[in-house]
């Protein structure tokens, strides 16, 4: 199993510094963003741009996620246990059953195939 960790990038400062305005300003256009195992524990994420971001086993214990939309992100293996996400948009592939495994005990999310 994997431990979160803080990820060496200025993108994912950003993020820590909660300055989210800034990290959606900053990112890149097009291509993929590697956010794969990060920390993001408590943060503020709202308004966040997740587009393309691959989160696979990110960690997002408590942290606020209300009106995010992950639907073109990869949470593969990502954690949301004890997060807000009222509002927030997942891949179609992750089962409301198990969002709500993640978030209550703190399972790894799996896509449905």
């Amino acid at each position: 199993m994997s431990h979160p960790k803080l990820l060496d990038s200025p993108l994912y400062a950003l993020l820590h510094k909660d300055d989210i305005a800034g990290f959606n300003k900053a990112r890149p256009k097009d291509g993929p963003i590697d956010m794969r195992g990060g920390d993001f524990r408590g943060l503020d994420l709202r308004e966040l741009n997740a587009d393309g971001i691959d989160f696979t086993d990110a960690y997002f214990r408590s942290a606020d996620l209300r009106g995010v939309d992950f639907q073109k992100s990869i949470l593969i293996g990502a954690s949301v246990a004890h997060a807000q996400i009222s509002g927030a948009y997942f891949p179609v592939e992750l089962s409301p059953a198990e969002i709500l495994m993640s978030m209550q005990f703190g399972t790894r999310l799996r896509y449905s195939v």
